[in-house]
């Protein structure tokens, strides 16, 4: 059976040119001791937007890895999948992240949700988990109104799932459940019983993704209270130890972190967790490599840096059409937002110092940063000008990528 290692990180890789700038990030962590299994991660809706399709994930991973020599375990996502664009990655990833999130809190029906109550009546009472201070009362109710609004999610993770093994086969790939992009956290009682509900299913799930307090938005740092965030991520890995024992699920099962990238803030806090509980951990990145070939051609000068300009022009003038798709995950300060004159007059260390999420830097500007994160659509429609100056600027540009993942995500989350 493929088993997810301890500890792995997604990292996801717009136009697919920084994988061996990603993997050397990996390696270095491995340096210092600490062993994170690369999951190169990319969406429907990236590839889409893009114009690439699953396999060119699975060539890029190959070839990363064979360059660099990599010989330890590697995984390539199809991140966000549902029903409908499942069998589109089926071929080349072995790991899914199967998203059920538009199903929570849709009616299951009355002889389902009373299948549920009737299995699960044995907790009926007080449900005491290791870890939490906490008591829970259950209730018929209480398991009526946790039916109703992740029964049918679950079974429509078990649908998908059903249909991986059909074709690869049980045992032969990673599942995810995705259940963040929803508009509350999911409780310590919901989480217990949602995994309950997964084994119910037969899903061989070795990560989840719940929904945790506060903002995770697109790029930027975590918005919320981050002491509340310690209180939830450290339950959810209690419920996760009790479920496992509870519900034979497999004891390697762990959170994962969806937009993980960038939430410097509660990074120290995860980090904690993970070690009180001795616990495993999947961060899934999203467009922090986008945005460092970005600085790299800033950093660049040159035709890198009118690029990169372009590339913020372009994106002042579209924003609307850019900013539609990701409304839940970024909150921009339209007059926080230079002017393209401005930028246009801008050196190379300023643009760099705007882009870059360095928050000690006066420079720093957390609105063009969001705007520039959800702009790569303006970067694939500039086609081969774009790769090619990629190519380039290579060497920075790779500079940069591996020094953000290995200095700015793993160091903090796995190893300081």
């Amino acid at each position: 059976m493929m088993i997810l290692e301890k500890y792995s990180f997604g990292t996801g890789d717009r136009f697919g040119q920084e994988g061996k700038a990603q993997l050397r990030a990996l390696m270095k962590a491995a340096d210092d001791g600490v062993e994170i299994s690369a999951v190169w991660n990319k969406s429907h809706r990236e590839h889409t937007i893009i114009g690439t399709e699953p396999g060119s994930v699975r060539r890029e991973a190959n070839s990363a890895v064979g360059a660099l020599g990599w010989g330890k375990s590697y995984y390539v996502d199809a991140d966000h999948i549902n029903l409908n664009t499942v069998d589109l990655f089926i071929e080349s990833s072995d790991f899914f992240t199967i998203d059920v999130a538009d199903f929570i809190g849709k009616s299951c029906g009355w002889d389902l949700l009373e299948e549920f109550t009737d299995r699960y009546e044995d907790y009926l009472g007080e449900l005491k988990i290791e870890g939490i201070d906490e008591v829970f009362p259950v209730t018929v109710p209480t398991l009526e109104v946790i039916g109703v609004k992740f029964l049918l999610a679950v079974r429509e993770a078990g649908r998908i799932y059903r249909r991986i093994v059909d074709v690869k086969g049980k045992g032969n790939f990673i599942t995810e459940i995705s259940m963040d992009e929803t508009d509350k956290p999911q409780s310590p009682l919901e989480m217990f019983f949602i995994l309950g509900m997964l084994a119910d299913e037969g899903v061989a799930v070795q990560t989840i993704a719940p929904k945790f307090t506060g903002r995770f938005n697109k790029g930027v740092d975590y918005v919320g209270d981050a002491g509340k965030f310690a209180i939830e991520f450290e339950q959810d890995l209690a419920v996760i130890n009790s479920a496992v024992k509870k519900f034979d699920l497999s004891g390697n099962l762990k959170l994962s972190i969806h937009s993980g990238s960038d939430k410097f803030s509660i990074y120290p806090v995860i980090n904690k967790a993970i070690r009180k509980f001795d616990a495993g951990l999947h961060v899934k990145t999203a467009g922090t490599t986008w945005l460092e070939e970005v600085i790299g051609l800033a950093a660049g000068g040159g035709a890198g840096l009118l690029m990169a300009k372009g590339i913020y022009a372009e994106a002042i003038a579209k924003k609307d059409e850019l900013c539609r798709p990701y409304a839940n995950v970024i909150d921009i300060d339209e007059n926080n937002l230079p002017g393209v004159d401005e930028v246009n007059g801008w050196s190379s260390e300023q643009f760099v110092n705007a882009l870059r999420h360095d928050q000690s830097c006066e420079e720093y500007n957390r609105d063009f940063r969001q705007l520039l994160h959800v702009a790569y659509k303006i970067a694939a429609e500039l086609g081969s000008d774009y790769i090619d100056m990629l190519g380039k600027y290579e060497d920075v540009v790779a500079k940069n990528v591996t020094e953000n993942i290995y200095e700015r995500h793993l160091k903090p989350i796995f190893i300081d």
